[in-house]
């Protein structure tokens, strides 16, 4: 099953892809701005693009496993993220995934790689996915 997975943030929002066989895990671009209604139109051009059957969105959880401002909002984006998914037809659902941990594991692998903030944010998308991945296969 191919999966798309977002590190939502309001100024930017990491995305990554799985192959098909839900195996291989790759950071794409950004999406700026994912709340607006350019950010969401973009959202909307990659889900009709790579197809994926789901749309996996990284939820914040505070370390204790609470909800802080960051995940009621990033709950409030998910839900108008599905809802417009609906309206367009594209039959595709979405759900949110503990995030806690990847974006300090994309900070570490950047650092090895020299990467940039944006490619950051894709990096925090593809760990959610590769641990959203590795949860599912137990």
């Amino acid at each position: 099953m191919r999966v798309l997975a977002l590190d939502y943030g309001s100024a930017r929002c990491g995305c990554a892809i799985s192959d098909p066989t839900g195996t291989i895990v790759t950071p794409i671009e950004t999406v700026e701005r994912p709340a607006t209604k350019g950010g969401m139109a973009r959202l909307r051009e990659l889900v009709a693009t790579r197809e994926p059957e789901l749309v996996l969105v990284g939820l914040p959880l505070s370390l204790n496993g609470g909800d802080t401002a960051q995940t009621r909002e990033t709950r409030e984006f998910a839900q108008r993220l599905s809802d417009v998914l609906k309206q367009r037809g594209e039959g595709v659902s979405v759900e949110l995934y503990d995030e806690r941990f990847t974006t300090r594991l994309a900070q570490r692998s950047g650092e090895r790689a020299g990467g940039t903030r944006s490619s950051e944010d894709s990096r925090a998308a593809a760990h959610l996915l590769e641990s959203w991945l590795t949860a599912r296969s137990r």
